[in-house]
């Protein structure tokens, strides 16, 4: 008997995986959890391990290809008393046994067709649905779809009964359901069309040139990028925190306890926890919009997303339950989040379900930029350098340590006003740092 080894379920956004190389060959014998095939998702690279032991029988992708969630990677012959894989339709299934021959039924005569008399159509009434959404809504419960996926579609209002599934067996995914959302909102008379892409010049006639294929990563960056410019009506407000306390504090706590402790206090540590302080009392920051945008979905937890910039891209690992954590304790895990992403070694998982994002180019340079929101979050924070600036302290010139900050966010859910009030007094909080004991 063999089985077949599938790609497994990566993640509730995860429907397909480059493949960037293939571990094992034929004839190859490998032991449970060893890794067999190192792919590739818009998220990160990470290597697949095996669910059974056994001897390989046959390699079914390469490197270069795509494979999709659930399609077979391997067929294992497993080891002697080695049970097969037990996640789902991992193992190979059994030939069904031929049915005894059924005696052949007696010829009827045949029925003269009748045409069925044409029904009158009421002035007014409404087209025909497609025949795809009358399938759908022919069978609501037996959509084939992962509870995850159903849940997303509730989120963003979408009736699961409409999509049709674009995996194996009619199989529904994240990006399904994303997709019928973007085509439903689409389809609204909304303003003009978008105008395509305008063809690019033949540059080697103006001299030499070098085409380079553009990772899975990047083009993926892009996509998302480009849908979230176009579908959001971004925001972007500024302002200024002085940070000269904190950085003291910082600098004082990393040269004496975090030293003996093992851990250095960032800038963007305590960007993290003044942010959640500011997400719990503007709710609407931490929030998502449904896709026809008839309710907002507020979220009971501040997970917060920090970017990083690897070789590969740039990264979102999400450092959770940020408000129930200190400032020391955000350091040490956003110290190993970062560090694991630039290596290629984050999870899926550990880059999903952020409620507002922070992207900290002040240890590159620059004075000010303008992020583009994280979708399907509401709002983002950009930090530029700080900056050393002669400001007036009870009347007198004084050198303190200025730092950029510009809030973007959501113009359908969050107004001026209250972008103004949120960025304010996250620059108080930054400007006063034992103000954050209150949120410890």
């Amino acid at each position: 008997m063999t089985v077949d080894f599938k790609l497994p379920e990566l993640g509730e956004n995860i429907t397909k995986a480059g493949v960037v190389r293939v571990l094992v060959n034929p004839g190859d014998v490998i032991a449970k959890d060893q890794p067999v095939v190192e792919i590739e998702t818009d998220k990160a690279a990470l290597e697949v391990p095996s669910t059974v032991a056994g001897r390989v029988v046959k390699v079914h992708v390469k490197a270069g290809e795509e494979a999709a969630v659930g399609a077979p990677l391997l067929t294992l012959e497993p080891a002697e008393g080695t049970a097969g894989p037990a996640t789902v339709e991992e193992v190979e299934e059994k030939k069904p046994k031929t049915p005894a021959a059924q005696p052949a039924p007696k010829p009827q005569p045949p029925v003269e067709a009748k045409p069925e008399p044409e029904r009158a159509v009421q002035s007014g009434a409404q087209p025909a649905m497609p025949a795809v959404s009358q399938a759908g809504m022919s069978m609501p419960s037996g959509a084939p779809a992962s509870p995850a996926v159903r849940r997303l579609a509730r989120e963003i209002g979408v009736e699961i009964a409409q999509v049709t599934g674009t995996g194996p067996g009619g199989r529904i995914s994240a990006e399904d359901v994303k997709a019928f959302a973007r085509a439903r909102a689409q389809a609204a008379p909304a303003g003009a069309p978008a105008a395509s892409p305008e063809a690019l010049p033949d540059f080697s006639k103006y001299g030499p040139i070098e085409k380079r294929p553009t990772s899975k990563i990047r083009r993926l960056i892009a996509q998302r990028l480009t849908y979230a410019w176009a579908a959001i009506p971004h925001v972007h407000q500024f302002d200024r925190a002085d940070i000269t306390g904190l950085e003291e504090l910082r600098k004082r706590y990393n040269e004496g306890e975090g030293r003996s402790a093992g851990v250095k206090l960032t800038a963007t540590a305590f960007l993290i926890k003044v942010a959640a302080a500011a997400l719990k009392k503007y709710p609407q920051f931490n929030s998502s919009l449904s896709a026809d945008g008839s309710e907002l979905i507020y979220k009971q937890y501040y997970h917060i997303g920090v970017a990083v910039d690897t070789e590969r891209g740039l990264l979102v690992p999400v450092l959770r339950d940020a408000d129930k954590k200190t400032v020391v304790q955000i350091s040490r895990e956003l110290d190993e989040l970062a560090r694991r992403a630039r290596e290629g070694r984050i999870a899926p998982d550990e880059m999903r379900g952020g409620t507002f994002t922070i992207s900290n180019l002040g240890g590159i340079g620059g004075t000010a930029f303008a992020p583009i929101i994280n979708y399907p979050e509401v709002a983002i924070l950009g930090v530029a350098r700080a900056g050393q600036e002669l400001v007036l302290v009870d009347g007198q010139p004084a050198p303190r340590l200025i730092l950029p900050l510009c809030l973007g966010y959501d113009h359908r859910v969050i107004d001026g006003a209250d972008g103004a009030r949120f960025l304010s007094d996250l620059a108080r909080m930054l400007a006063d740092p034992y103000e954050l004991l209150l949120y410890a």
